[in-house]
């Protein structure tokens, strides 16, 4: 299955920003030293409309899946919530931090309704348990 870990703004940061929410390691390094065992493409963007792009562009470049983390943009985008649903490809949110036990302006995911899961709290490794479960998902199938 071709997957596609999506990431949105301010996650070229982590490893620097806010290390106690975040942790010391980057996420590229992270998701880099990952693809020694999974077979995935990432893409990372600040902007809005290019993370809409590569989700309405995910079935013409035949992605089985996409694990996403819209950042900010997971409690304020109705854009990327309707992008979402406007495409066939499977999508999973995820979130390094639990997104529940912080800001309350953060406990709201405007793109969860639109997803088939949901991976958060677990620091980088939800990356990894999201692979993992589109994994298990596509044997079932």
């Amino acid at each position: 299955m071709k997957l596609l870990i999506l990431n949105g703004p301010n996650l070229n940061l982590v490893g620097t920003r806010n290390p106690k929410v975040y942790g010391n390691t980057s996420l590229d390094q992270y998701l880099e030293n990952l693809k020694k065992s999974y077979d995935f493409e990432k893409y990372q963007s600040n902007t809005e409309g290019e993370i809409i792009n590569k989700l309405q562009d995910s079935e013409k470049e035949n992605f089985g899946g996409i694990i996403l983390n819209a950042g900010g943009y997971t409690h304020t985008s109705v854009a990327i919530a309707d992008a979402i649903e406007a495409i066939a490809v499977p999508v999973l949110e995820v979130h390094i931090s639990n997104i529940f036990s912080r800001e309350e302006f953060r406990n709201k995911s405007l793109i969860a309704p639109h997803c088939i899961g949901h991976i958060s709290g677990f620091g980088l490794l939800s990356y990894e348990l999201a692979i993992k479960a589109f994994l298990s998902i596509s044997q079932q199938v």
